[in-house]
């Protein structure tokens, strides 16, 4: 009923005061929880793809190097030793529960919180009252335009959380002060707009003939500047490896976009003073993060993989990840509603069509979206396929899993993808029901071969 009744009053607001009505509250929270981001060391990681994941590896990085650290991300959330999947179907929660979130943090003795800073939350100032130290940004593509109106909105949402570390009052967290940072990916057309507000240090992450070499603003040339560059990129089915410098990296996550994630970690770990060493160890316990790629084993004779990818951009990069299985790829996945890019829909039907042998097209999110129209549009980008043969249009997304474990023979790849470890779906009037597509997979499998045994 509150979200119904959001979306009706929401448009008779006028913008300016809904986003002072936003600012008001993040300044609130932050002071009914006594400010408590300004004892921690705090980290914001942004961008459009690699957030969770790259998040996810610079906690692991500083509990490595022995500091006790609060995450936030789409994916987990963590304060101190407790760790929990993120039940709340949001990348950045709202002003007070992400205020009280951070106290909880410094009342458990940690000293550092990495948290996920989503251009959405940036838009409705839930980045306010938080004493940002490090910006990170891991890249940046078009989407979410339907809530920012342009890439160039996008991008500069984006900016804000480097203009807020640029612009906050000195800090010291465990008696020493703690330098403003930026960390970088050098690589994309938009590094500059990145760059050029003042910091205390820069470090920009690339790969060995992968961009151009990014122009540097003097200022952090004279003050503070770390280039990181991975060379002898490797790719395998398992995993990937590259060095920085005279360091091996090898990391159990497949896929280049794995490279990058690393890297972003890495620029990371030098900027809050970890040593190369002590960051390499750590990301090469890694195994994974929940939803991200996450191989569901429950003794079936095929493969299955539950991942986020939920837009034409990540296809590509799962894809790329797959590789050419020895069988066949069977693609369960759907089309977000809530207004969500409507102009994505058919490339995603596409792009899948054009590299899974059965495409499954279900209902993923739709919000106050008929399903049925949102895979109608999907399905319009579909090529080369038939209908009830490599085709199935499966509103239900139980029925459409089940239906992809039926189809699945030995050797055969299973790719769920949309929600990763997600556990609700977002349906009409506000509503948002119980829902975690790996345990739907093991539950399926269960059902046709007689197992149920944790997931690898």
């Amino acid at each position: 009923m509150i979200g119904r009744l959001k979306s009706w009053v929401r448009p008779l607001v006028p913008p300016a005061a809904l986003l002072w009505y936003h600012r008001f509250l993040a300044e609130a929270a932050a002071f009914l929880y006594g400010y408590p981001s300004r004892r921690m060391v705090v980290v914001g990681v942004t961008g459009t793809k690699g957030k969770t994941t790259t998040s996810v590896l610079i906690a692991r990085i500083l509990e490595k190097a022995g500091h006790k650290v609060g995450l936030a991300t789409t994916a987990l959330i963590k304060v101190g030793e407790h760790e929990e999947l993120n039940r709340y179907k949001m990348t950045m929660l709202g002003r007070f529960k992400l205020q009280k979130l951070l106290k909880d943090m410094v009342d458990a003795g940690c000293t550092h919180a990495v948290i996920e800073t989503s251009s959405e939350g940036i838009l409705q100032h839930r980045h306010r009252g938080i004493a940002y130290d490090l910006a990170l940004i891991t890249n940046l593509t078009p989407e979410h335009l339907q809530a920012h109106g342009s890439f160039e909105a996008y991008r500069d949402a984006k900016r804000e959380l480097f203009r807020a570390v640029s612009t906050r009052p000195p800090k010291a967290v465990g008696g020493k002060v703690v330098p403003r940072t930026f960390v970088v990916n050098g690589c994309f057309s938009d590094a500059a707009h990145f760059m050029d507000m003042p910091a205390d240090r820069l470090v920009t992450f690339h790969v060995e003939d992968g961009c151009e070499r990014c122009v540097i603003p003097p200022a952090f040339l004279r003050t503070g500047y770390t280039r990181l560059m991975a060379t002898q990129i490797a790719l395998g089915p398992d995993g990937v490896s590259f060095r920085i410098g005279d360091a091996a990296v090898r990391l159990q996550m497949p896929g280049s976009a794995s490279v990058w994630n690393a890297l972003a970690a890495f620029g990371a770990a030098a900027a809050l003073g970890v040593s190369l060493k002590t960051a390499v160890d750590a990301l090469a316990a890694v195994t994974g993060v929940p939803g991200r790629f996450e191989r569901v084993a429950s003794g079936q004779p095929f493969t299955a993989f539950v991942d986020y990818a939920h837009e034409p951009e990540s296809f590509r990069q799962l894809f790329e990840a797959v590789g050419k299985p020895a069988g066949r790829i069977i693609h369960v996945f759907g089309a977000t509603g809530g207004g969500r890019d409507a102009a994505r829909r058919p490339v995603m039907g596409e792009i899948s069509s054009s590299r899974a042998d059965i495409v499954i097209v279900t209902t993923d999110d739709p919000y106050d979206d008929d399903p049925q129209e949102l895979s109608r549009q999907v399905i319009v980008g579909v090529k080369g396929k038939t209908a009830g043969e490599t085709l199935y249009d499966i509103v239900d997304r139980r029925a459409a899993i089940a239906k992809a474990v039926e189809l699945a023979r030995p050797d055969d790849l299973v790719l769920v993808t949309g929600k990763g470890a997600e556990q609700v779906m977002a349906v009409s009037g506000g509503r948002k029901i119980p829902w975690d597509d790996r345990t739907i997979l093991r539950e399926e499998i269960a059902k046709r071969y007689g197992t149920l045994h944790a997931s690898s």
